[in-house]
Formats: structure tokens, C-alpha cells, sequence
């Protein structure tokens, strides 16, 4: 499907990778990983087409359709949700406009039957390909589509503009995975999803027949979606023919083969040293001692380890809290007339380590905010227990960021009694270094102000921890290092993520927020998923039984109603073909039995060259006429089929 050969590009003078030779195949599902700042998104725009390599070529096979999710979002405008993501159906709206043009045509009087007959042939081939795209069916796929992403159906008719920067991009995500695409290309697409959110979208995934290259910090999104691994390691771009977990099993071997080829890298360089330096002034060894020191050079060059720098975290030891740091008594929260959470009452106790999980919009940063003082509850009360210290890690982190301070005075505004030493030591372990240090806040890309931010947070000596949404923006194995430094937190914490795998080892209980309420589910995120799965299945079958109970006449009157107008719009089109092929068919036979009165008149057959013709004429409208007789029996087959489908289900008993 794709051919890449010899490919390379740089960034800032220094090479991301060189020389790059692979080929993605047909139904390939890759998870594309390496290190912050290597390149992946790089390799993503040049697949698509928005960035082109300094030299190499990447080749497609033709007709290939790309479709691309950058980290960059795109703000849609102007169009309903609904009619928005139906224009990524870009056949089908090809079709629709083809058929109007036919439709058009066929209506003029000024036509012969030779061009009637190639319009209604176009027709039949334009009603097939519409079954062939499933054409009847795509209102109901982009409905289900945007009801997985989070959608409800009062959102349909919204326009785009209303919806915030997560929302736009679940938007271009739903376009993308409609648009049927032979290669769907995703840059961290779960940053702005939710737990539901996130195992719909792995169901649909691995649904799909096509190609995937993701690139994803969220180990159990790719180990669930993807089969084989491209790693960019020392500017080069290798495949691994197996899930991410298994590609990390070979980096832990790789790694110890390349240490171990280090070790007797750096002898071979000792002992050449020893000689350069004992032989250096013997005119008689001149000539070895060039060549050694050629030698030197040569293994200095070498790169066997990449140099992968991670954010090393230890939280200070926090001073003990009260035995409930905080409690909450029927806390209710509105925005105008937007109720968010209604009557929650919950105690946390010393120790705890809780995930606030549920869908977007359900007040799960709400209840953060107000944990952690940041803003009033509409009503209730909130206890906050003896010794209580909160630090507060925001979704949003640069909304608590000075833009105007550099990173030196940003950290010295936590704290002043930090010495420059200590500040650039740990603003080195964030991945800060040299004049880093000395940009200035609104400079920084998402990622490093999270970082920036994260680092704020050790300087306070909390025992009450709230974290919002705290691995967006840090690779692998940051977030292992900040995951292992939770774990190991004597405090309480509370933390809102969707990182399944993150929270895994942390969280000792789980809340829930759906419909304003809380439940409490008393166990990690693996009993939480048990749990919710258990009360689907029970709501489900739930629902069974009240809609059976309390199946009425009217809702039969109702369904029979859109069955009915369903029927219509999948037989109309069927209905005026059949129109336009019966009047074909009259105008035809009109034609034949006024050639047969002509052929039956001894006259005709005084003029050979007109009885040659009228002959002529005559057998080309009885091939016609058979023509448009099998077209006839073939629409009026398709429309029976059709038909008779709908009758059955209006006549069964269930309705």
C-alpha cells in the first residue's frame, strides 16, 4: 500500500531519521512509538502529505485514501453537527449529485431513445454503487458513530461552533473513521476522551478492515488495537512484527545486548588509548599509531544506545492529615441553569487513592475543582479535616501558569528559598535544560507546560494530591516514572484519567459521576469495569422488559409511521426508475405496433430501400423493447424485495 525508500528528514539542523526504507501493507494496525521529540508526528504528516522529506520518496499505490487526526485541532464552523461529518461521506455525496444530473436529463422531451437508454443504464449503475456504499444505512451509522464518541442525539442539530476544543476533535475523529479511509492515521487521538469513550473507540477499531498507524501514550489503547510496532530509535524508523508489549520485552534485550557491546566498546577504546599514548613519540611506530588513532575516531562515532532522558519524580514527604481530610454533605453545583452535580455526599479517608471517572461533561473536573478549593459548590458543605495541605494539578495547566514568568521564576514563585542549583537540577529532571530554563511560560508547547506544572507540584508538601488529567502530555516512560512515585506517595490522592493502565497499580477505589450522581465502587479500575459491565447487562435487560411491558398501540402507530416513511425513501428512487423504464417501455411499444401496421402495408414493399429500413428500424426497437422488459422485471423485483422486507416486519406480532 505504501513504498517508502530512502527517506530522511531533519528538524533544527539535527537529523529525526535517515534512510528510512519500509512498506506499510494493506491491513497493517502499527503502533508508532519512540521518545518525545523524535518524530513521530513528523512521520505521520509525511505519510499524509503535509510535510515532504528532504530526500527519498514516498510512494502510494493508487487511489489510496489517507485520513489523518493531528494533535493540532481543528475548529469546524458554519454546519449542524450532523451535516458536518456527512460531508466526509464524499462518495456518496458524488453520487447523490450525479443521479440529480441523470434525473434532470431523463425528464427533458428532447431525447432520442438511444440517449434515454444510456441514462437509465447510468442510473442502474449509480442505484447500485449506492448499496454497494450501503447508502440507505448512512444516517444510522453517523448517528452511531457520534452517539460511541460521546454525542447525544439533542447535539445533532448543534452547530459545530458551540462545541470546545475536545469536542471539535472527537468531531474530525468521527469524519475520519466514517470517511472509509484505506489508511487511518491517528496523533494521540484518547487526550481528549473518557473511559466510555475510549472502549468504544477500541471496539470500532479493531471493527474496521483497514490500515492503522497510531501514535499513543495509552498503553492499553495501542495493546488492544495494534499488532506490530514501528520504534524510531538512532534516526531510524524499524519494524517490529508484534504488539507493543512484546516490542518491549525485545527493548529490554536489545538494551542489554547494546550495554554489553558498550562495555567492550569502551576496552577496545582503552587499550587502543594506552597504545596511542605509549608509541606517540617512537618514529618507529608513527605509522601504527596513525592508524590506531583512524581507529579511535572510528569507534567514537559509534552510537550504540540512544540516550533517552526520563522524568525522574519523588514526592516529598508530606506531613500526616487528619483521619478524613475531607468530607462532602449533599454538595450540589450549577452553572446558570446547567446542573452539573446533584446531592453528592462522599468521605475520603486518609490514605485513599481514588479515580473520579464517568463521561465528559459529567462534573468529573467539577468535583476536582472543588476538592481542591478552586471553586464553591452551589450548595452543601464541604469539611476539610485537621491539617489538610492540597496541591492541585490542572487539565488545563495553562490556565495556572503566568505566561509572562520564564521557568526559573516560576518555580521560585512556589518556592524562593530555592537556590538556582536547585531549581535548574529540577527542572533538568523535567527534560529542562541549558537556556531552556530561561523561556518564557507562553512559549512553551501543551506538553511542556504540563511538565512545567508537574514540577510546581513537588515543591509543595502536600498530603492531599488532586490530579487532573496528569499523563496527556508525557511519553512511556514518564508516565512510569510518575506512575512508580504515586504508588509510593504516603498521601491521599485523587486523580481524574482515563489512562487505564496508568491507574491500574494506584487506585485503591473509584468514583463514578454519570446524571449529576455518584456511585462509589470499592475496589481498583479492573473491579470497577467488572462492576459496570454487571449493571449494564442488568440495565439492558432491564430495558427489554419495560419496553415489552409498556408497548402500547400508540408507539405501534408510531413505529408503523416511520417504518412506513423509511419504506418510501428506500423505494422512491426504485419508483421513479420504474416510472421512467414503463413510459420507455410505452413509447416503445407505441413505436412497434405502428412499424408492424407499416410492415403489413403491401406498399412499404414497393420501395426495397424503405422496407430495408423500416425492417431495420424494427428489429432495433424489439431489442430495445426487450431491453428495458428485463429492466422493467429486474426494478420490479428489486422493489418487491424491498417491500415485502417492510411488510414482514410491520406484520410481525412484536410490533
Amino acid at each position: 500500500m505504501i513504498d517508502i525508500k530512502n527517506l530522511s528528514i531533519q528538524f533544527t539542523g539535527d537529523n529525526l531519521f535517515e534512510n528510512v526504507n519500509l512498506k506499510i501493507a494493506k491491513h497493517d494496525r502499527i503502533a508508532l512509538v519512540g521518545s518525545n521529540g523524535k518524530g513521530k508526528s513528523t512521520f505521520l504528516k509525511l505519510i499524509y502529505g503535509a510535510e515532504i522529506p528532504e530526500t527519498g520518496k514516498i510512494a502510494k499505490q493508487k487511489g489510496i485514501s489517507v485520513g489523518y487526526l493531528q494533535q493540532d485541532l481543528i475548529s469546524f464552523k458554519d454546519k449542524s453537527l450532523f451535516d458536518e461529518v456527512k460531508t466526509s461521506l464524499v462518495e456518496l455525496h458524488s453520487l447523490i449529485e450525479k443521479e440529480k444530473l441523470v434525473l434532470e436529463s431523463l425528464n427533458s422531451t428532447d431525447l432520442d431513445t438511444t440517449d434515454r437508454e444510456e441514462l437509465i443504464e447510468e442510473l442502474g449503475e449509480l442505484n447500485h454503487r449506492k448499496e454497494e456504499l450501503d447508502y440507505y444505512s448512512s444516517d444510522s451509522r453517523i448517528e452511531k458513530v457520534l452517539m460511541g464518541l460521546g454525542f447525544g442525539g439533542k447535539d445533532f442539530r448543534r452547530m459545530t461552533d458551540e462545541f470546545s476544543g475536545g469536542w471539535q476533535m472527537r468531531i474530525q475523529l468521527a469524519k475520519i473513521l466514517l470517511a472509509e479511509h484505506d489508511l487511518i492515521l491517528l496523533d494521540e487521538p484518547t487526550n481528549h476522551l473518557d473511559i466510555d469513550t475510549l472502549s468504544w473507540l477500541i471496539d470500532y477499531l479493531k471493527s474496521l478492515d483497514n490500515g492503522l498507524i497510531i501514535v499513543s501514550h495509552d498503553r492499553h489503547f495501542i495493546n488492544n488495537v495494534t499488532t506490530k510496532t514501528l520504534e524510531i530509535f538512532n534516526n531510524q524508523i524499524n519494524f517490529f512484527p508484534g504488539t507493543y508489549e512484546q516490542y518491549l520485552k525485545f527493548k529490554d534485550e536489545r538494551e542489554i545486548q547494546l550495554r554489553e557491546q558498550l562495555k567492550v566498546r569502551e576496552k577496545k577504546i582503552k587499550e587502543v588509548e594506552k597504545f596511542i599514548e605509549r608509541f606517540r613519540y617512537k618514529a618507529t611506530k608513527a605509522k601504527q599509531v596513525q592508524s590506531r588513532i583512524k581507529q579511535l575516531e572510528k569507534i567514537e562515532t559509534t552510537d550504540l544506545i540512544e540516550d533517552e532522558k526520563i522524568i525522574d519524580i519523588k514526592f516529598p514527604d508530606p506531613p500526616r492529615s487528619g483521619a478524613v481530610p475531607i468530607e462532602l454533605r449533599d454538595i450540589s453545583k450549577s452553572y446558570g441553569t446547567l446542573s452539573v452535580l446533584k446531592n453528592i455526599n462522599l468521605q475520603i479517608e486518609r490514605g485513599e487513592k481514588i479515580a473520579i471517572v464517568g463521561p465528559n461533561g459529567a462534573g468529573k473536573t467539577t468535583l476536582a475543582k472543588i476538592l481542591g478549593r478552586k471553586i464553591e459548590p452551589t450548595s452543601g458543605d464541604v469539611t476539610y479535616g485537621s491539617n489538610t495541605i492540597i496541591s492541585y494539578y490542572e487539565q488545563e495547566v495553562a490556565d495556572s501558569l503566568n505566561p509572562e514568568l520564564d521557568l526559573v521564576d516560576t518555580l521560585e514563585d512556589v518556592d524562593d528559598e530555592l537556590t538556582p542549583g536547585q531549581i535548574r537540577k529540577l527542572l533538568g529532571s523535567f527534560l529542562f535544560s541549558g537556556d531552556d530554563v530561561f523561556k518564557k511560560i507562553k512559549v512553551l508547547s501543551g506538553g511542556e507546560k504540563s511538565r512545567v506544572a508537574l514540577s510546581r507540584l513537588l515543591l509543595t508538601k502536600s498530603n492531599f494530591i488532586i490530579l487532573d488529567e496528569p499523563t496527556n502530555h508525557l511519553d512511556f516512560s514518564s508516565k512510569e516514572i510518575l506512575q512508580k512515585a504515586i504508588i509510593n506517595y504516603p498521601g491521599t490522592l485523587v486523580i481524574v484519567s482515563h489512562d487505564i493502565d496508568f491507574l491500574r497499580p494506584i487506585i485503591t477505589k473509584v468514583f463514578e459521576l454519570r446524571k449529576e450522581s455518584l456511585k462509589i465502587y470499592y475496589g481498583g479500575i479492573d473491579y470497577y469495569f467488572q462492576k459496570r459491565n454487571e449493571t449494564l447487562e442488568i440495565e439492558t435487560q432491564n430495558k427489554s422488559a419495560r419496553k415489552e411491558e409498556k408497548f402500547t398501540r400508540k408507539d405501534q402507530k408510531r413505529i408503523e409511521a416511520e417504518l412506513r416513511q423509511k419504506k418510501h425513501e428506500q423505494t422512491k428512487e426504485f419508483k421513479q426508475s420504474l416510472n421512467i423504464c414503463e413510459n420507455t417501455i410505452k413509447e416503445l411499444e407505441s413505436l412497434k405496433t405502428r412499424l408492424e401496421q407499416e410492415l403489413s402495408d403491401p406498399s412499404t414493399f414497393s420501395n426495397p430501400s424503405t422496407a430495408k429500413a423500416k425492417n431495420l428500424e424494427y428489429d432495433s426497437v424489439k431489442k430495445s423493447l426487450e431491453a428495458e422488459y428485463e429492466k422493467w422485471t429486474e426494478l420490479t423485483h428489486r422493489l418487491e424485495e424491498i417491500e415485502e422486507s417492510f411488510s414482514s416486519i410491520l406484520n410481525t406480532d412484536q410490533l
